[in-house]
């Protein structure tokens, strides 16, 4: 008689927990996406309204459709996608020179390392409002380039940080005293060695800044003015102006795919160079030999050697 399998119920409750957790999480995501292709009768509440049409998505970039936000969406979108490039470039520009002070422990690298991460411990929105009274004390300018562009930047900075110091966390430091050894300077070794190894980390910083830029809202609705408004102070406005109709799902779709694909390709990105630093672990120092083009003497000098021996 064959013996009864015992079910495994802390299996199964976890996989339900885990299923559940997923249509949480993207349940709200797929709605919008269907709801955006009603019909001209479609509302922002189930039951989906047809027939199946594109409207919506084209009154994103047509601006003769009848009620379109074509134009706001696009000037929205530019801004944002300009603000987001240059807080993406800062966040890894500062993450990385951060994070090599980080290589070795100094006295007060632990109180350092969490004045970094207080950014994230502080509501978005009031630290929107002390630098708005900051620079209002001061009586300069504020706006979205001179004042959110560095709220943003503090708020990615901690983030960019934490991805470059795992990235030290697992870097072969032997790689680069190879390359001192065999001739390279100091800033040669960064160059050709050091920055080849590390750079999808800073382009993960960069794609942190980027995102969390790009999707920000509490952190530049104080700074907000007509001319330069992002794209989630558009839709704010657009949300609290005017009723609500599926055009604004189409543009949340939208930004959301948009922000996947660039997810997406850093990942891309990511996997082929550990495709290349899987070879290069395999041989460091032959690979940095090669690097610096001065294999060929190295293995002739041995070759001389034996030689005199015989």
């Amino acid at each position: 008689m064959r013996k009864r399998r015992r079910t495994d119920w802390a299996k199964w409750g976890l996989g339900t927990y885990f299923v559940l957790f997923l249509i949480f999480l993207y349940a709200p995501m797929i709605l919008m996406g269907v709801l955006s292709f009603q019909g001209v009768r479609g509302t922002i509440t189930w039951p989906f309204r047809g027939p199946f049409s594109g409207r919506w998505w084209d009154s994103l970039f047509d601006e003769s459709i009848p009620l379109s936000h074509a134009a706001e969406i696009r000037t929205a979108a530019q801004g944002s996608l300009w603000i987001g490039l240059a807080a993406g470039a800062i966040v890894a520009l500062l993450a990385f020179t951060l994070s090599m002070a980080f290589r070795r422990r100094f006295r007060g690298s632990g109180l350092a390392f969490y004045a970094i991460m207080l950014a994230l411990m502080t509501p978005g929105y009031l630290l929107a409002v002390g630098t708005q009274i900051f620079w209002a004390t001061i009586e300069q300018k504020t706006g979205i380039w001179e004042t959110a562009l560095g709220t943003n930047v503090i708020w990615g900075i901690p983030f960019g940080f934490l991805i470059m110091v795992a990235v030290w966390n697992r870097y072969d430091e032997r790689i680069e005293e190879a390359a001192r050894d065999l001739g390279a300077d100091q800033k040669r070794t960064f160059r050709e060695v050091t920055m080849p190894l590390v750079w999808t980390g800073v382009f993960g910083a960069f794609l942190f800044g980027f995102t969390l830029t790009w999707n920000d809202y509490d952190r530049t609705v104080l700074f907000q003015s007509a001319s330069t408004d992002t794209l989630p102070l558009t839709i704010g406005g657009l949300t609290f102006t005017g009723a609500i109709r599926p055009d604004l799902y189409a543009l949340g779709t939208a930004t959301t795919i948009f922000s996947l694909l660039a997810i997406v390709l850093g990942l891309i990105v990511a996997a082929i160079t550990l495709r290349v630093r899987g070879g290069l672990r395999a041989a460091p120092v032959v690979r940095v030999e090669e690097e610096l083009g001065i294999a060929e003497g190295l293995e002739a000098e041995p070759a001389g050697a034996s030689a005199r021996a015989k």
